[in-house]
């Protein structure tokens, strides 16, 4: 059995990739604040809304989705009825392990996750880690949880806060960067609609072909910049704005804010 305990956004796109990875309803159970939430649950994806405690008591694997600043009340409701035995996955961001381990007691196994928002779409990248007692067994079973929803890498948790702020956040960058493009387009005289095909279309044959290529995004970018010609042109543009400056200091700023919102 398994507990997704905050069935919020990214606790729902978790439960329905689990479902379509071929989980099954009675498998899962939810945890919710509102009556409504609950009721809403059920009737889209079959399963059952219990208490914090029931979900503690009852699942050997727990997913704790709630916010950073929820975590540690919702740590001190389920500790009492925990049995050591329970896997508990983490995907609060800024909340380490040790903080985990320490509300929990009993030396249960916790692994921290930092996922997105593609989740929803199968197309998720997550980055997990493993706190002082889990083992190989609690890493291959998160990574089993998340791997049908999209890719999963291992990294050590001193990396988390980054990954955060580099993966977690990084489908917002990507979206304002289209909200621009499409912006420039319709500055050009394209209409709205049209700029957003084909720049949609454009980042996504971008994506994968840096995906399944192999090839080092430098090496991508040059084979499209021609010596004298409109890439380069856009290019000094945006060096003369200062826009790889712009993203190393706003990628540093979320990390920041990550543990700032941790330690709140």
């Amino acid at each position: 059995m398994i507990a997704i305990l905050g069935t919020g956004k990214m606790g729902e796109a978790l439960l329905s990739g689990m479902l379509r990875a071929g989980f099954k309803p009675g498998d899962v159970l939810a945890t919710v604040r509102r009556p409504e939430r609950a009721r809403a649950l059920a009737e889209t994806y079959g399963v059952r809304a219990v208490s914090n405690a029931e979900a503690a008591k009852s699942a050997g694997t727990l997913i704790l989705a709630v916010k950073p600043q929820d975590m540690g009340s919702l740590l001190d409701e389920i500790a009492p009825h925990l049995p050591a035995d329970r896997l508990v996955i983490s995907a609060a961001a800024g909340i380490t392990t040790a903080f985990v381990e320490q509300r929990l007691g009993h030396e249960t196994p916790v692994v921290r996750v930092m996922s997105n928002t593609p989740i929803k779409f199968d197309e998720a990248m997550s980055v997990i880690s493993a706190g002082a007692y889990a083992g190989e067994d609690h890493l291959r079973r998160t990574e089993d949880l998340l791997r049908p929803v999209g890719k999963v890498l291992r990294i050590p948790e001193s990396q988390q806060d980054a990954a955060t702020a580099l993966s977690g956040s990084g489908p917002a960058y990507f979206f304002y960067l289209v909200e621009a493009m499409v912006d420039a387009g319709i500055l050009l005289g394209m209409p709205r609609a049209a700029a957003l095909d084909m720049v949609t279309q454009s980042i996504v044959g971008a994506a994968v072909m840096l995906r399944d290529s192999g090839e080092h995004p430098v090496i991508l970018r040059e084979a499209v910049t021609s010596p004298g010609g409109t890439t380069i042109a856009a290019i000094a543009e945006l060096e003369r704005h200062s826009v790889r400056a712009a993203f190393l200091a706003a990628i540093e700023a979320a990390r920041d804010r990550g543990r700032e919102l941790a330690s709140g």
